[in-house]
């Protein structure tokens, strides 16, 4: 499934594949990487809140400003875990965290498969990367929060994602 001009890059559209998923949906199974090289599927992030944080690349001001804030909210988010979803390999994902400091987020490569981006509608088709978007999943793998971000140098909706993940809890 394709939808044309989903998202935008500098104003230019761009063609997501996947679904556009909504609240209430079943979240999707999906199989990414993490800094160790160990595959990781929705069933193995476990049962609790998440908020899996979807970013085009740690690399860019805004990607490295989203991971950065999700990792000081999980402070006042007790029982909540975060996910940052990019295509950049797990060494540079492991390299971000080390050279920041980032340790209570963890981090998801869809580098291998874009398995997570085909699954939930987030894969660029023109550039092989993901779109900004944010999906909150309660314990039942519902998914109760999402935001596709329609320009990819925007922000998400900081407050918005938090406040569906506390009233999860």
């Amino acid at each position: 499934m394709e939808r044309p001009g989903a998202a935008t890059l500098k104003g230019n559209p761009l063609t997501l594949v996947g679904p556009e998923l909504k609240p209430g949906d079943k979240a999707p199974d999906f199989e990414c990487v993490d800094n160790a090289l160990q595959t990781v599927t929705l069933a193995s992030t476990g049962n609790s809140v998440r908020i899996f944080s979807v970013v085009p690349s740690l690399d860019t001001p805004v990607c490295d400003m989203q991971t950065k804030r999700f990792s000081n909210e999980l402070n006042n988010l007790p029982g909540v875990e975060v996910y940052t979803i990019s295509m950049d390999l797990p060494f540079a994902q492991k390299r971000w965290c080390t050279a920041f400091g980032v340790e209570n987020v963890k981090m998801l490569s869809d580098h291998r498969t874009a398995s997570f981006g085909q699954a939930y509608g987030t894969l660029i088709k023109e550039l092989r990367i993901e779109c900004r978007a944010i999906f909150v999943v309660d314990k039942d793998n519902v998914i109760r929060h999402v935001e596709y971000v329609k320009e990819v140098t925007d922000h998400p909706n900081y407050e918005a994602a938090v406040a569906a993940a506390k009233a999860l809890l």
